[in-house]
């Protein structure tokens, strides 16, 4: 069974999502300096309508990371800090008697905002942290009997220290599965520690000015659903998935959801990028952030301290990468390469005889997705203008055109 097509984006909407990502992205890197990998992860999963979960150390800029983004986004943002004695009602809200009106009101939690920041979430019961499942899943929080929708775009960003440190409680693996992406942030190197060192006074998440509104975030939601993946790379990421469970040393591996995960987080990886299509390499660069938390190794493997990141290797040398016309190029890639670049960033080159073009939607040549027939004649410049439309109903946004929204600041 064939995809359904989907129009082509406009080259000047790729263009314009390319370039507004590539703004947030500067403007958090001001804040996270020497992340640009994790901001560009982080943004991928915004745009992919899904969560983050940054496991690492503490002092490392997890919150930071998370403030900074939620800074740079003009909507509702709210920080929860788990602590043990933390009650499900904190998080999801509460209904409360109110005598004056002779009957029950629902007073929202935290959880009610664009983006939630559960700081240290490994911190709460279990209990509590349960009270996050339903609204990452469905965007709803049920309380008594009650159904109530959360603000949309809705995004979580979870901190969470090392299981083995004490006072911890470690995620159950159903909410694991609920983020799209687990990340580490890592120790800086020494020249960027030293500029931290610096500025520590002066740079701060509250500083950030707002970049974009929740409105476009939306709208950038949207283009990414649109964006065309090839059949064939479709296969790859089932057999990826496949190969994940039938290694000896997983207990269990990969679920339909983790690939359906990937596939939505690789349409958002191509946009930032520039680009309407899929390659493999964004599904590589994806792999061990997105795959990784959701294989459970057996005991043995445990105990020879084999990693996720490690089964997952394995996978992309025995899966062979998928040429444009469906037929399958030698593991680790149709030129027969290994992994791919350490940096995760997505290439061309990277596909050897196969031209990266040849995995995007029939419509496109050369990269560029070509105009609906009722903007024929339009003109789409590589400089970033913005096609001219038909319908009228569209206006410029920050020097590229997305339908029904608003300008935005300083554009």
């Amino acid at each position: 069974m064939t995809q359904p097509q989907l129009e082509p984006l406009p080259a000047g909407h790729i263009q314009g999502f390319a370039g507004l990502a590539a703004r947030l992205a500067e403007a958090i890197g001001a804040v996270v300096l020497g992340k640009d990998e994790v901001v560009r992860l982080t943004l991928t999963a915004l745009f992919a309508q899904g969560h983050v979960l940054l496991e690492d150390v503490p002092g490392v800029g997890k919150t930071t990371l998370a403030r900074a983004l939620a800074a740079t986004v003009h909507g509702q943002w709210r920080r929860i800090q788990f602590t043990p004695d933390l009650l499900p009602s904190d998080v999801s809200g509460v209904t409360i008697f109110n005598q004056a009106t002779r009957g029950f009101e629902f007073h929202p939690g935290p959880v009610f905002a664009n983006i939630v920041i559960a700081d240290e979430i490994n911190r709460a019961s279990p209990k509590t942290q349960s009270a996050l499942l339903e609204v990452m899943e469905e965007r709803t929080v049920t309380v008594d009997g009650v159904r109530h929708t959360v603000p949309r775009p809705f995004l979580v960003v979870a901190t969470q220290n090392p299981v083995e440190m004490d006072g911890t409680y470690r995620l159950p693996e159903a909410q694991l599965d609920r983020f799209l992406m687990k990340l580490s942030v890592g120790y800086p190197d020494e020249a960027v520690e030293i500029e931290v060192l610096r500025g520590a006074t002066l740079r701060s998440p509250d500083a950030l000015e707002p970049v974009t509104d929740t409105a476009t975030v939306g709208e950038m939601v949207r283009m990414a659903q649109q964006v065309h993946i090839a059949d064939p790379l479709y296969a790859y990421a089932v057999r990826l998935a496949a190969a994940t469970r039938a290694h000896p040393q997983v207990r269990v591996g990969v679920s339909p959801r983790g690939v359906i995960a990937l596939t939505r987080a690789a349409c958002a990886y191509a946009l930032i990028s520039g680009r309407g299509y899929v390659l493999p390499e964004d599904l590589k660069a994806l792999l061990g952030p997105v795959f990784a938390h959701r294989i459970l190794l057996t005991p043995d493997a445990q105990l020879r301290g084999t990693s996720a990141e490690e089964v997952l290797a394995d996978a992309m040398r025995t899966v062979p990468v998928p040429l444009p016309g469906g037929g399958g190029g030698p593991a680790g890639g149709p030129s027969g390469g290994s992994a791919p670049p350490a940096n995760g960033r997505a290439s061309g080159r990277a596909a050897g005889a196969a031209s990266p073009t040849a995995y995007g939607a029939p419509a496109q040549t050369n990269g560029t997705a070509h105009l609906p027939r009722s903007a024929e004649g339009a003109s789409s410049h590589a400089n970033g203008a913005a096609p001219r439309e038909a319908s009228g109903q569209r206006r410029a946004v920050g020097g590229f055109t997305f339908g029904g929204l608003r300008p935005l600041p300083g554009s």
